[in-house]
């Protein structure tokens, strides 16, 4: 079956929350521990077929969202959502004062108990309008970012299509280009203050409704924080500042020597060489050709693995009129299937995001053994480190999509690693300032992000664009709206992949691949730092594990002869 046949049908709400509502009572009333299990079986399965669907509507609206039914069901998802995690907050209380736990753990992972714990810290019933409210806001801002439409060289494109003219060797174009995205998000300035600063205030209200301090706190627990808290981050961050932005620096400088510019302007970051970024040498159909390939090579599990994806239709690639922005993977649990969403725009990026996803993907195919939908992805930083790896367990297959320039693609995909460590924490440092001092004015919030962004990028010269320096930049960047306190999770993940990139591609080390697959099949049964650990991988947070993983790559980048290429 293709993905196109797999079935939507609304979820009855009515019938789904009888149904839950009279399973946890039986739950409650279980006198053994057989009883107990199949109860529990029984509420997994109806919570994994209202996943499914929430997926399939997701994927669908995302994929064109301009169309007008699957705009529609966005009304009741909005709205249901809430009242869903209603239902399946009562189960996890249920399920935490079982006193047939133990026979339970067979069947539920001892992490399941942990998101369940916290899911009782961070929702009531009482707050349900506030998050329908953080739904519709949520969704409003990705109907700004999916209906732009910027006029460019007597064309009209959205804000994916606009990325290959920011590379452009012709400076005047990207400065024009750059000035033409920024200007759409300068004619849309109001709106999006008034999207975020309704999302702080009735994120805060749901803080406070739920008794904790502000919204950072509630932030952590939502985010399954379990192996550290705010106060380790904040060390981190500080730790990038010393150790990171320094060799930022000494990138840009080749940089502007290699493209034969006095300083860098912000139009001039995207291009990293005089005569072009290096570019796929070949169409989509191209590039999912050589993936398959590349996959079968790579590993029998993998090979498997991205054939399923090819024979059933879960990819969705190329950047088109009405289509959100960004990349992501998602899963269908009734359906087994992984589903892989980008916005190919004939750039390097398309095959870094089908590589990022596809790590994404591959770790919930080999997870699918998890029945709990709970679990079978890990904790959002544990996810990255699947899907940052991935990218460097293909370097060996890149010259299939980048022939002669290969050696280009690599300097700048490890350099930008580099590049992405200070911004990742850079967006984290100003979402934990929004929410610790949540009634700041629209004015007050672009003036703190042009703050930090002067501490964490330097390199970063906006004297050319009154917007930009005013500190609307933030406004791309679709995590800060959507998924608040994700952003740093890339950033820790990315060191865990940097090690995974010295342990292949420095080191030759051949039990890599072993550790990675091993932590592919855990899926979300283990924490953050338990993952680490069963990676054979040093934790972002141990003393010195971050200055040495780091050197480790500049050191690589320093013996290349960039200025040759």
């Amino acid at each position: 079956m293709k993905f196109t046949d797999y079935t939507y049908t609304r979820p009855d709400y009515a019938l789904v929350k009888e149904q839950l509502t009279d399973l946890t009572q039986q739950l409650q009333q279980a006198t053994a521990a057989n009883e107990a299990l199949d109860i529990v079986k029984n509420i997994t399965k109806i919570n994994a077929t209202i996943d499914t669907q929430m997926n399939l509507w997701s994927i669908r609206h995302s994929i064109d969202m301009n169309d007008e039914f699957y705009n529609e069901e966005t009304k009741f998802w909005n709205e249901h959502l809430p009242l869903f995690e209603e239902l399946t907050t009562a189960y996890y209380q249920a399920v935490l004062a079982c006193p047939f736990r133990a026979e339970l753990s067979e069947f539920l992972p001892e992490t399941f108990f942990m998101l369940a714990e916290n899911k009782q810290k961070i929702f009531s019933s009482e707050a349900i309008p506030l998050f329908q409210k953080e739904n519709d806001l949520v969704d409003h801002y990705n109907s700004l970012i999916a209906g732009a439409q910027i006029e460019f060289q007597g064309q009209t494109y959205n804000l994916s299509q606009m990325v290959p003219f920011a590379q452009s060797t012709d400076r005047k174009v990207r400065k024009a280009a750059s000035d033409a995205s920024t200007a759409y998000f300068a004619s849309k300035e109001a709106e999006f203050d008034r999207v975020y600063d309704e999302l702080v205030k009735v994120r805060t209200e749901i803080a406070h409704t739920l008794g904790f301090k502000d919204y950072v706190e509630y932030g952590y627990v939502a985010m399954n924080r379990f192996d550290y808290n705010r106060d380790m981050v904040k060390v981190y961050r500080e730790e990038i500042l010393k150790h990171v932005v320094p060799i930022v620096q000494k990138l840009r400088e080749r940089q502007a020597k290699r493209i034969q510019v006095p300083s860098l302007k912000h139009y001039d970051l995207a291009l990293e060489f005089l005569d072009g970024n290096p570019t796929p040498q070949g169409d989509p159909d191209f590039i999912v050709g050589e993936a398959q390939k590349m996959y079968r090579e790579l590993s029998p599990e993998t090979g498997e693995f991205f054939d399923f994806m090819i024979e059933h239709g879960l990819l969705d690639l190329v950047a088109k009129t009405g289509k959100d922005s960004g990349g992501y993977c998602t899963y269908i649990p009734d359906y087994k299937s992984p589903f892989i969403f980008s916005n190919f725009n004939g750039t390097s990026g398309d095959i870094d995001v089908l590589t990022h996803e596809a790590g994404h993907a591959f770790q919930v195919y080999r997870s699918r053994w998890i029945a709990s939908p709970e679990v079978i992805w890990p904790t959002y930083e544990t996810c990255e480190i699947h899907s940052m790896s991935m990218e460097f367990m293909t370097w060996p297959w890149m010259d299939r999509f980048f022939k002669d320039q290969v050696d280009k693609y690599k300097f700048t995909h490890l350099a930008g690693t580099l590049l992405f460590l200070p911004y990742g924490v850079l967006v984290d440092h100003f979402q934990h300032e929004i929410y610790e001092n949540p009634t700041m004015t629209p004015a007050e919030r672009k003036a703190t992000w042009k703050r930090l962004e002067e501490l964490y990028l330097p390199d970063r010269d906006f004297s050319e664009s009154e917007a930009l320096s005013r500190g609307i930049f933030w406004y791309r960047q679709g995590h800060i709206f959507a998924s608040p306190f994700y952003y740093i999770d890339y950033t820790l993940a990315q060191v865990c992949a940097l090690q995974f990139w010295k342990r292949t591609q420095v080191d030759n080390d051949e039990t890599a691949w072993e550790d990675y697959l091993r932590i592919c099949d855990l899926g979300g049964t283990k924490s953050f730092l338990q993952v680490v650990a069963a990676a054979n991988l040093e934790s972002p947070f141990k003393e010195g594990a971050l200055a040495a993983t780091t050197k480790a790559a500049s050191d690589w980048l320093d013996n290349v002869d960039d200025a040759s290429f």
